[in-house]
């Protein structure tokens, strides 16, 4: 409870979202963080911590020596996949509370689809996936899609989720992303029906169940709660903050039950916890949908619903704007663009900044964001105004 509000977030930046650049990912991880740095109304010279991201296999040398960081006090790198962003911004505000460091720099996104492409298999595998290169990649269980529909196919098995419920969740991220201007999505609308007609990717995802492969990077920058109130955005308080990692972490099909995402029920147990709230204090929520699926197991895993009944609640509504509780309001990794969890953090901030455009707009105190990374671990993080 001492970590409750005691940092923030207070500045975002992000590079336009692409698909196809002939730049770098360090060209692209440092215009988002120095858009992000003078969003926040600071310069290089104020950033003391730095947080790179491992999935874009940058690190802390990098923007030391291209930003010109000469006192840099904290850094750091983790590798729970899509997760580690959140974790990230976990160390991130640990580090500031702690008077480690001042001032934060959280950076995340790759060349999703111009270099390292999950669809094709070419992303370098991390060392927790040995167990999947020796004992099922030799059996022709190869990426992402393939582990993940499996966990969606138990679902339906188990709790009688349909196909139409998975295209409801695409279908309503592209309705928000319609309304943003970054994303990828703008103006391409979507209909159950496109998605229903879409070609079967591997069953039951249809192609417009899988996120977008994107090059793009986004930024935060974290510091105190106090130095925050001198800064020119409203702050986005940190309220809380948690991490939790599935058993055992190497394998979706060795999981005791692979339709739950045990390490956010986890990482959402401590952040409700450490921000004395529960779901029902939540006003919208950014998270996980590298497959639309994710989305349906995110809010059973964070307690909006119960298990199995994901898949009516972002079937009837709920979970589109002007809806009880909506969900990834700037369209997702399925429809903006995927930055590795960082877009929905963005998305977050300008929620409660009051800075996103007015027809996307939700009266919201709080938000919620869970990612899931690598083989159902977790992280959440809880922010308001």
């Amino acid at each position: 409870m001492q970590l409750r509000d005691a940092t923030a977030i207070v500045g975002i930046g992000t590079t336009e979202f692409t698909r196809g650049t002939d730049r770098s990912v360090l060209e692209l991880h440092l215009e988002a963080s120095l858009a992000a740095i003078a969003d926040a109304g600071l310069t290089p010279a104020d950033i003391d911590g730095v947080m790179p991201n491992a999935l874009a296999e940058r690190n802390a040398e990098d923007f030391i020596t291209n930003l010109g960081l000469r006192d840099v006090a904290f850094s750091s790198m983790q590798f729970s996949g899509g997760a580690s962003t959140l974790s990230a911004v976990q160390g991130a505000c640990l580090a500031v509370a702690s008077g480690l460091a001042r001032n934060v720099l959280v950076v995340a996104g790759r060349l999703g689809f111009s270099g390292q492409r999950v669809s094709t298999g070419t992303v370098k595998a991390s060392p927790v996936m040995a167990a999947i290169e020796e004992f099922e990649k030799p059996f022709g269980n190869l990426v992402g899609m393939q582990w993940f529909a499996q966990a969606a196919q138990r679902h339906m098995h188990v709790y009688g989720t349909t196909s139409e419920q998975l295209g409801h969740v695409a279908v309503t991220q592209r309705r928000h992303a319609n309304l943003n201007p970054r994303a990828l999505m703008f103006h391409k609308p979507l209909t159950l029906e496109d998605h229903q007609a879409s070609r079967i990717v591997v069953s039951p995802f249809h192609l417009f169940d899988c996120s977008l492969e994107t090059d793009g990077a986004a930024a935060v920058v974290v510091t105190s709660a106090e130095r925050a109130r001198d800064l020119p955005h409203t702050p986005a308080l940190v309220s809380g903050f948690g991490e939790g990692h599935g058993y055992p972490p190497t394998s979706i099909t060795q999981k005791r039950d692979m339709t739950v995402m045990e390490g956010l029920v986890n990482a959402g147990r401590r952040a409700y916890a450490m921000a004395g709230m529960g779901p029902a204090d939540i006003g919208c929520a950014q998270v996980a949908d590298g497959f639309s699926f994710f989305v349906i197991g995110c809010l059973e895993a964070l307690g909006f619903c119960a298990p199995g009944e994901g898949g009516p609640f972002v079937a009837d509504g709920t979970t589109g704007l002007g809806g009880r509780l909506p969900v990834n309001t700037h369209g997702g990794h399925l429809s903006e663009a995927h930055v590795s969890g960082m877009g929905h953090v963005v998305e977050a901030v300008r929620q409660l900044r009051r800075s996103v455009e007015p027809e996307r707009q939700v009266d919201c105190e709080t938000v919620l964001v869970g990612l899931e990374g690598n083989f159902h671990e977790g992280t959440a993080l809880i922010l308001r105004r």
